[in-house]
């Protein structure tokens, strides 16, 4: 009578754990390099979002409220709340209506009220990926797009 073994011989077993840790060592690395490009792009909606937040705040408050951006410190954020930080491999610069691009200091952005917004762009880039946010200043509206 023929005795069959069941079970794994300690080398399938060391093969099997070699191939699972090759492959997610493989994954990890495929992985992060999209990291920078998932922080960017938040990023660029989180800012949308908060000038978003920003006019409506000034709609139904029915008092000004100031969005900064610190071009130096690479953060922005809605003035008396929360700041948030860009990354920063990211470049930000603004092209203002009136005072053309600026690329250092502060800007801010200031909605009444009426929720109305002279204007402008919030170009942030990084070597890959370029995202514009547009302020439409006869609705008020923003706008984020992607360019390349």
């Amino acid at each position: 009578m023929k005795r069959t073994r069941k079970g794994f011989t300690l080398l399938e077993i060391i093969i099997v754990l070699l191939l699972v840790t090759l492959i997610m060592g493989l994954s990890a690395v495929f992985f992060s390099n999209f990291l920078p490009s998932v922080k960017f792009n938040a990023a660029g909606r989180e800012m949308a979002a908060m000038i978003r937040h920003a006019r409506a705040l000034a709609r139904m408050k029915m008092a000004s409220q100031t969005f900064v951006i610190d071009l130096d410190n690479k953060t922005y954020g809605i003035e008396g709340l929360t700041t948030k930080q860009i990354p920063q491999d990211s470049s930000v610069k603004v092209i203002d209506p009136v005072a053309g691009e600026i690329t250092r200091g502060k800007y801010s952005m200031v909605f009444n009220p009426a929720g109305s917004l002279g204007g402008g762009r919030i170009i942030l880039s990084t070597r890959k990926k370029t995202l514009r946010i547009d302020m439409d200043p006869i609705m008020g509206a923003v706008l984020d797009t992607e360019g390349h």
